[in-house]
Protein backbone atom coordinates (compact mmCIF):
# COMPACT_ATOMS: atom_id res chain seq x y z
CA UNK A 1 0.00 0.00 0.00
CA UNK A 2 2.89 2.40 0.66
CA UNK A 3 3.83 2.73 -3.02
CA UNK A 4 0.18 3.30 -3.89
CA UNK A 5 -0.14 6.09 -1.33
CA UNK A 6 3.06 7.75 -2.53
CA UNK A 7 1.76 7.72 -6.08
CA UNK A 8 -1.67 8.99 -5.00
CA UNK A 9 -0.16 11.98 -3.19
CA UNK A 10 2.09 12.70 -6.15
CA UNK A 11 -0.92 12.70 -8.49
CA UNK A 12 -3.07 14.68 -6.08
CA UNK A 13 -5.65 11.89 -5.84
CA UNK A 14 -6.40 11.63 -2.11
CA UNK A 15 -10.18 11.14 -1.74
CA UNK A 16 -9.77 9.80 1.81
CA UNK A 17 -8.71 13.26 2.97
CA UNK A 18 -11.85 14.86 1.55
CA UNK A 19 -13.95 12.15 3.18
CA UNK A 20 -12.34 12.84 6.53
CA UNK A 21 -13.40 16.46 6.33
CA UNK A 22 -16.78 16.34 4.62
CA UNK A 23 -18.25 12.85 5.05
CA UNK A 24 -17.42 11.61 8.55
CA UNK A 25 -15.89 14.72 10.10
CA UNK A 26 -18.86 15.32 12.42
CA UNK A 27 -18.92 11.74 13.66
CA UNK A 28 -15.18 11.77 14.28
CA UNK A 29 -15.59 15.06 16.11
CA UNK A 30 -18.09 13.42 18.45
CA UNK A 31 -15.54 10.71 19.22
CA UNK A 32 -12.98 13.42 19.97
CA UNK A 33 -15.53 15.05 22.29
CA UNK A 34 -15.82 11.77 24.19
CA UNK A 35 -12.04 11.66 24.69
CA UNK A 36 -11.16 15.16 25.92
CA UNK A 37 -7.54 16.13 26.57
CA UNK A 38 -6.43 15.81 30.21
CA UNK A 39 -6.11 19.12 32.04
CA UNK A 40 -2.57 18.14 33.01
CA UNK A 41 -0.61 19.17 29.92
CA UNK A 42 2.13 16.61 30.59
CA UNK A 43 -0.46 13.82 30.26
CA UNK A 44 -2.14 15.20 27.14
CA UNK A 45 -0.03 13.37 24.59
CA UNK A 46 -1.70 12.01 21.45
CA UNK A 47 -0.41 9.98 18.52
CA UNK A 48 -1.85 10.11 14.98
CA UNK A 49 -0.99 7.01 12.96
CA UNK A 50 -0.95 7.40 9.19
CA UNK A 51 -1.65 11.10 9.55
CA UNK A 52 -1.60 12.07 5.87
CA UNK A 53 -1.50 15.84 5.51
CA UNK A 54 -2.35 16.36 9.14
CA UNK A 55 -5.93 17.62 9.38
CA UNK A 56 -6.92 15.25 12.20
CA UNK A 57 -3.68 15.82 14.10
CA UNK A 58 -4.23 19.58 13.94
CA UNK A 59 -7.83 19.14 15.12
CA UNK A 60 -6.61 17.18 18.14
CA UNK A 61 -4.06 19.89 18.92
CA UNK A 62 -6.76 22.56 18.77
CA UNK A 63 -8.64 20.46 21.33
CA UNK A 64 -5.70 20.64 23.75
CA UNK A 65 -3.59 17.62 22.85
CA UNK A 66 0.16 17.67 22.25
CA UNK A 67 0.28 15.57 19.09
CA UNK A 68 2.91 13.48 17.37
CA UNK A 69 1.76 12.47 13.90
CA UNK A 70 3.41 9.75 11.80
CA UNK A 71 3.22 8.92 8.12
CA UNK A 72 5.48 7.05 5.73
CA UNK A 73 4.81 9.27 2.69
CA UNK A 74 7.32 12.16 2.47
CA UNK A 75 5.03 14.39 0.42
CA UNK A 76 2.18 13.99 2.91
CA UNK A 77 4.45 14.98 5.81
CA UNK A 78 5.80 17.93 3.82
CA UNK A 79 2.28 19.21 3.19
CA UNK A 80 1.27 18.61 6.81
CA UNK A 81 4.21 20.64 8.11
CA UNK A 82 3.30 23.48 5.76
CA UNK A 83 -0.04 23.84 7.59
CA UNK A 84 1.49 24.42 11.01
CA UNK A 85 2.31 28.13 10.69
CA UNK A 86 -1.31 28.75 9.72
CA UNK A 87 -2.89 26.47 12.31
CA UNK A 88 -0.48 27.42 15.12
CA UNK A 89 -0.97 23.90 16.46
CA UNK A 90 1.17 21.80 18.81
CA UNK A 91 1.94 18.99 16.38
CA UNK A 92 5.19 17.26 15.52
CA UNK A 93 5.00 15.56 12.13
CA UNK A 94 7.31 12.56 11.81
CA UNK A 95 8.30 10.69 8.66
CA UNK A 96 8.22 7.15 9.99
CA UNK A 97 6.84 3.62 9.90
CA UNK A 98 3.80 2.75 12.04
CA UNK A 99 5.03 -0.85 12.20
CA UNK A 100 8.14 0.30 14.08
CA UNK A 101 6.80 3.08 16.29
CA UNK A 102 9.39 2.89 19.11
CA UNK A 103 12.07 3.84 16.56
CA UNK A 104 10.33 7.09 15.64
CA UNK A 105 8.36 8.40 18.64
CA UNK A 106 8.74 8.64 22.39
CA UNK A 107 6.34 7.08 24.91
CA UNK A 108 3.55 7.97 27.34
CA UNK A 109 0.76 8.63 24.85
CA UNK A 110 -2.75 8.75 26.32
CA UNK A 111 -4.60 8.79 23.00
CA UNK A 112 -3.94 7.24 19.60
CA UNK A 113 -5.82 7.92 16.38
CA UNK A 114 -5.87 5.73 13.30
CA UNK A 115 -8.05 6.94 10.43
CA UNK A 116 -7.59 4.25 7.80
CA UNK A 117 -4.02 3.08 8.47
CA UNK A 118 -4.36 -0.28 10.22
CA UNK A 119 -6.91 -1.61 7.74
CA UNK A 120 -4.38 -1.38 4.88
CA UNK A 121 -1.68 -3.41 6.63
CA UNK A 122 -0.92 -7.10 6.13
CA UNK A 123 -1.33 -9.63 8.93
CA UNK A 124 2.30 -9.62 10.07
CA UNK A 125 2.43 -5.82 9.89
CA UNK A 126 -0.67 -5.58 12.07
CA UNK A 127 0.94 -7.65 14.81
CA UNK A 128 4.07 -5.49 14.99
CA UNK A 129 1.90 -2.37 14.76
CA UNK A 130 -0.01 -3.58 17.82
CA UNK A 131 3.15 -4.40 19.75
CA UNK A 132 4.69 -1.04 18.93
CA UNK A 133 1.57 0.91 19.81
CA UNK A 134 1.31 -0.86 23.14
CA UNK A 135 4.97 -0.07 23.85
CA UNK A 136 4.58 3.69 23.35
CA UNK A 137 1.22 4.21 25.08
CA UNK A 138 0.38 4.27 28.76
CA UNK A 139 -2.02 2.01 30.64
CA UNK A 140 -5.58 3.24 30.10
CA UNK A 141 -4.75 4.92 26.81
CA UNK A 142 -7.52 5.16 24.23
CA UNK A 143 -7.36 4.26 20.53
CA UNK A 144 -9.85 5.61 18.01
CA UNK A 145 -9.74 3.66 14.75
CA UNK A 146 -11.60 4.05 11.46
CA UNK A 147 -11.73 0.96 9.27
CA UNK A 148 -13.46 -0.50 6.25
CA UNK A 149 -15.02 -3.90 6.78
CA UNK A 150 -12.95 -6.72 5.21
CA UNK A 151 -13.26 -7.31 1.48
CA UNK A 152 -11.36 -7.51 -1.80
CA UNK A 153 -11.72 -4.12 -3.47
CA UNK A 154 -8.85 -3.83 -5.94
CA UNK A 155 -6.69 -0.84 -5.02
CA UNK A 156 -8.68 0.04 -1.89
CA UNK A 157 -7.42 -1.10 1.54
CA UNK A 158 -8.31 -4.68 2.47
CA UNK A 159 -10.28 -3.57 5.53
CA UNK A 160 -10.33 -5.04 9.02
CA UNK A 161 -12.96 -6.69 11.18
CA UNK A 162 -13.34 -6.36 14.91
CA UNK A 163 -11.69 -9.76 15.33
CA UNK A 164 -8.75 -8.59 13.18
CA UNK A 165 -8.33 -5.58 15.45
CA UNK A 166 -8.60 -7.66 18.63
CA UNK A 167 -6.12 -10.24 17.34
CA UNK A 168 -3.46 -7.61 16.55
CA UNK A 169 -4.07 -5.54 19.68
CA UNK A 170 -4.09 -8.19 22.37
CA UNK A 171 -3.34 -5.72 25.17
CA UNK A 172 -6.33 -3.56 24.22
CA UNK A 173 -10.07 -3.97 24.83
CA UNK A 174 -12.72 -2.87 22.33
CA UNK A 175 -15.18 -0.62 24.17
CA UNK A 176 -16.97 0.78 21.13
CA UNK A 177 -17.86 -0.55 17.69
CA UNK A 178 -19.98 1.92 15.74
CA UNK A 179 -21.02 1.90 12.11
CA UNK A 180 -20.12 5.07 10.24
CA UNK A 181 -23.05 7.22 9.22
CA UNK A 182 -22.97 6.74 5.44
CA UNK A 183 -25.99 8.93 4.68
CA UNK A 184 -23.86 11.51 2.91
CA UNK A 185 -21.12 9.14 1.79
CA UNK A 186 -20.32 8.25 -1.83
CA UNK A 187 -21.62 4.82 -2.82
CA UNK A 188 -18.12 3.37 -3.08
CA UNK A 189 -17.43 4.34 0.54
CA UNK A 190 -20.82 3.20 1.83
CA UNK A 191 -20.27 -0.25 0.30
CA UNK A 192 -17.19 -0.77 2.45
CA UNK A 193 -19.40 -0.71 5.58
CA UNK A 194 -16.91 1.49 7.48
CA UNK A 195 -16.77 1.48 11.26
CA UNK A 196 -15.24 3.35 14.17
CA UNK A 197 -13.62 1.18 16.82
CA UNK A 198 -12.79 2.53 20.27
CA UNK A 199 -10.27 0.63 22.37
CA UNK A 200 -8.66 1.03 25.80
CA UNK A 201 -5.19 -0.28 26.66
CA UNK A 202 -4.82 -2.63 29.63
Amino acid sequence: MNLGYRLAYRLGFTPWENAGRSVFGDQLGQLFDAAPAPTDATAAKALDLGCGTGDHAIELAIRGWSVTAVDTVPLAIERARAKLPIANADVTFVLGDVTNLPAYVDSGYALALDVGCFHGLGEAQRRVYGNGLTAVTESGAQLLMFSFSPGHRGPLPRGASRSDVERALGKWTVVGDDAMDTTAAPVILAKTEPRFFRLVRD
